[in-house]
């Protein structure tokens, strides 16, 4: 009776962890940030920069308008960078470091964000998914 406890209690466990790990799978996609505008028309907004990913992922912004990120790495070794090729902006930022960058959008269209930094001969950060999307409108 001890052993078949045990073996419903294994599964129960395994279980759980197929299901979990499914939900994972399937969580829900995080809706764009549309950056909005201060009293002074700036549009500001704050990115952490982590292992390897961006948050907020995909910002919106309005083409014409100042642009102030404030770029904050919570990694306490690995530095990253904020490249925006298509809009002329690259920012390096060390670990566990803020950087503010100041830009006014003028082209609109969707871009990449991406880090392209790497520790030769390991792929880079964006391979490794460190990207996301910067929408003028």
């Amino acid at each position: 009776m001890r052993a078949c406890r045990l073996i419903g209690a294994v599964g129960l466990m395994i279980a759980l962890q197929i299901a979990v790990a499914q939900a994972a799978d399937v969580a829900q996609p995080v809706p764009p940030f549309v950056v909005p505008i201060a009293a002074d028309g700036v549009q500001r907004a704050t990115i952490t920069l982590d292992s390897y990913s961006y948050t907020p992922k995909h910002l919106i912004v309005e083409a014409g308008k100042p642009v102030e990120l404030t770029l904050t790495s919570v990694t306490t070794i690995t530095p990253h960078n904020f490249i925006i090729k298509e809009l002329s902006v690259e920012q390096d930022l060390s670990a566990g470091k803020t950087v503010v960058i100041k830009f006014t959008p003028t082209q609109t269209g969707t871009f990449p964000i991406y880090c392209d930094k790497r520790l030769w001969p390991l792929p880079s950060h964006r391979d490794k998914g460190m990207e996301g999307t910067f929408e003028v409108r």
